[in-house]
């Protein structure tokens, strides 16, 4: 589509709305910048803005139907659910609807890694773009990540990488989209309160192979019935990887070894303990990150040297100190039940673990059965708070204390705990009810350990 002198319209003036908003007057487009949301301030917006701030025509509240009119794509930020009223009239007028990674797309050259998945996205992708910043010399990580696709994909050339960590939601508005190397980390459930069903979430995260062919490649899980299930009909060669099964082809975890199956060769890669990461869901990461840098070529020798080095990711089972004898550990990320699973899973020590948060319409069960003697008190905060406690209690686990603030949790603790202890904030569910963000939320959890 040639945007040259079209209205454009962006709705939501996060990061992915400005980086779209830079890249439109980029290309000559008129960007109209929407934010329904009437308390948001004008002059803020426009100071996010910079040096576009006087090309882009900000609204705030309701469109004016004048501007409607004259509206040739609409470009929603991830935020932005595809049935609201706004989006809706402009889909039953036949006006295409993009995410901003599809516009990106549309400007953007080189080559393109896509990486989603319910866990493990932003390890697996900050990993992935330190193995490719190792090996090539123009490389942009890129997405959900928090660095926006839009806002770098005028600068890449036809000898760029991409690595592009991708949310479900981000992937619900493609057209031609196109990685060369993709990756479905695993699919459990998430985000229902906006997908409403298991089967529309899996089909938003396929669609990072859209558009595919055998000429690409598209890391699987092997151990995740979705991902294992989506191989059959995947447009992509697929790559598996497990650390359950002995793969007869892909990566697998055997002992404390990673192997990699071919044909009638099974080639050990490395040992799980010549990395800094922990726990078996980043074991899986590494497998991942392995396959994919294969795909594009780079050495192994290459690929195990930056793997020895990599330190785990902020807010992802990150150790925050020892204090009073008492380990931290900030697992803000882990933003839903099968992310909170391995964050325990991680935990050697007793653990008080703090939980709780925004309800994304999530089940509790697996997450307390995975408890397995390790939670020796569960601290509860926000809006799941009762839901999550008669969970627990259904399950028999009734060592649980409530909290009104996440100040007064963290006091909890700090209090209860005694040497040989181990503190953990995975909360399993979404911030927005207390925080702006799991980062916030994290950086408050570290900020109070730090104090002590």
């Amino acid at each position: 589509m040639d945007l040259k002198d079209k209205k454009v319209l962006v709705i939501g003036t996060g990061l992915s709305g400005i980086g779209s908003a830079h890249l439109l007057c980029g290309a000559g487009a008129w960007p109209v910048l929407l934010d329904e949301n009437e308390k948001v301030n004008e002059a803020d917006v426009r100071a996010k803005l910079e040096q576009d701030a006087d090309n882009v025509k900000i609204v705030i509240g309701k469109l004016p139907q004048e501007l409607a009119d004259e509206i040739a794509l609409v470009v929603p930020s991830p935020a932005v659910p595809l049935d609201t009223d706004t989006i809706m009239y402009f889909k039953n007028k036949n006006i295409p609807v993009w995410s901003e990674i599809e516009l990106a797309y549309n400007f953007a050259k080189g080559k393109l890694i896509a990486i989603t998945g319910t866990n493990g996205k932003t390890t697996t992708t900050t990993l992935v773009g330190e193995i490719m910043k190792a090996h090539f010399n123009d490389v942009y990580v890129v997405g959900n990540i928090g660095h926006s696709y839009a806002l770098e994909a005028q600068k890449m050339t036809d000898e760029s990488v991409t690595v592009a960590e991708i949310s479900s939601f981000q992937l619900e508005a493609v057209e031609n989209f196109h990685a060369d190397v993709s990756a479905i980390l695993n699919i459990t459930p998430d985000h229902l309160n906006r997908h409403h069903t298991m089967d529309n979430y899996a089909k938003c995260k396929e669609n990072v192979t859209y558009n595919a062919t055998k000429a690409d490649t598209c890391v699987l899980n092997y151990d995740n019935e979705y991902t294992r299930e989506f191989a059959d009909r995947c447009p992509a060669k697929v790559v598996f990887f497990s650390s359950h099964e002995k793969l007869e082809k892909g990566f697998y975890l055997d002992g404390e070894e990673i192997y990699l199956a071919g044909e009638g060769d099974n080639v050990r890669i490395m040992n799980i303990h010549d990395m800094n990461l922990v726990g078996l869901c980043n074991v899986e990461n590494v497998m991942a990150a392995i396959a994919m840098a294969m795909a594009m070529d780079v050495p192994m020798a290459t690929i195990l040297r930056v793997i020895h080095d990599f330190k785990a990711v902020e807010h992802r089972i990150e150790f925050s100190g020892t204090k009073r004898g008492v380990d931290y550990y900030n697992d803000s990320k882990g933003t839903n039940p099968d992310a909170a699973i391995q964050g325990i899973k991680a935990m050697s020590k007793p653990t008080f673990l703090i939980g709780g948060g925004y309800d994304k319409g999530s089940e509790f069960d697996e997450w307390i059965e995975a408890f397995d003697g390790k939670v020796k008190e569960l601290v509860l905060i926000g809006a799941t708070a009762d839901k999550i406690d008669a969970c627990a209690r259904k399950h028999g686990f009734t060592a649980i204390h409530h909290e009104d603030s996440f100040d007064g949790a963290l006091k909890y603790c700090t209090e209860h705990a005694v040497p040989g202890d181990a503190v953990l904030l995975s909360p399993a569910c979404a911030s927005w009810d207390m925080f702006p963000s799991y980062e916030v939320r994290g950086k408050m959890f570290k900020s109070y350990v730090n104090s002590l």
